[in-house]
C-alpha cells in the first residue's frame, strides 16, 4: 500500500512596487525551498494585482511579501483587499523586510499573519509558514 503524497507547500514570494533589491526575497525562497516547499517567486516590480493574481492561479497557500522600500502601509493593504474581494480567505499573508515596530501590529490587523524583520532566523519563518498552512489544513 502507498501512503497518500503529502501535501507540498504552495508559496508565492513576491517583490511589490518600485524597491530593487531582492536579496533577502530570494533567500527566503531557496530556504522555504530547501524545506520542501514549492516557492513561485514573481520577481521585482510586482503590483498587488498580480501578486494576488499569481496566488491565485498557483492555488497558493501562502504569499510571502518582501518590502524595503517602506511603502508597506500601502502595498500590503491593497494586497489584504484584493484578497478579500476574491474571496481567498485561506492563503496566509506574511511580510518581511523593513518594517518598523510600530506598523507590525496594524499590518496584522489587515489580515497579515506574520511579520518578520531583518535578522529573522530563515528556520522560524519556515516554521511559521508550515505550522499555519498545515494548522488550517486539519
Amino acid at each position: 500500500m502507498v501512503a497518500a503524497a503529502a501535501h507540498k507547500i504552495r508559496v508565492v514570494v513576491a517583490k511589490p512596487g518600485l524597491d530593487g533589491h531582492d536579496r533577502g526575497a530570494k533567500i527566503i525562497a531557496r530556504a522555504l525551498r530547501d524545506a520542501g516547499m514549492e516557492v513561485i517567486y514573481t520577481g521585482l516590480h510586482q503590483t498587488p494585482e498580480e501578486i494576488v493574481e499569481t496566488a491565485i492561479q498557483e492555488d497558493a497557500d501562502a504569499i510571502g511579501v518582501s518590502i524595503l522600500s517602506g511603502a508597506h502601509m500601502t502595498l500590503v493593504p491593497k494586497i489584504s483587499e484584493l484578497l478579500a474581494e476574491q474571496g481567498v480567505d485561506d492563503v496566509l499573508l506574511t511580510v518581511g523586510g523593513t518594517i518598523p515596530t510600530r506598523d507590525i501590529e496594524a499590518l496584522k490587523e489587515m489580515g497579515v499573519t506574520g511579520v518578520f524583520t531583518p535578522g529573522a532566523p530563515t528556520g522560524e519563518i519556515v516554521e511559521f509558514i508550515r505550522t499555519r498552512v498545515n494548522r488550517r489544513e486539519l
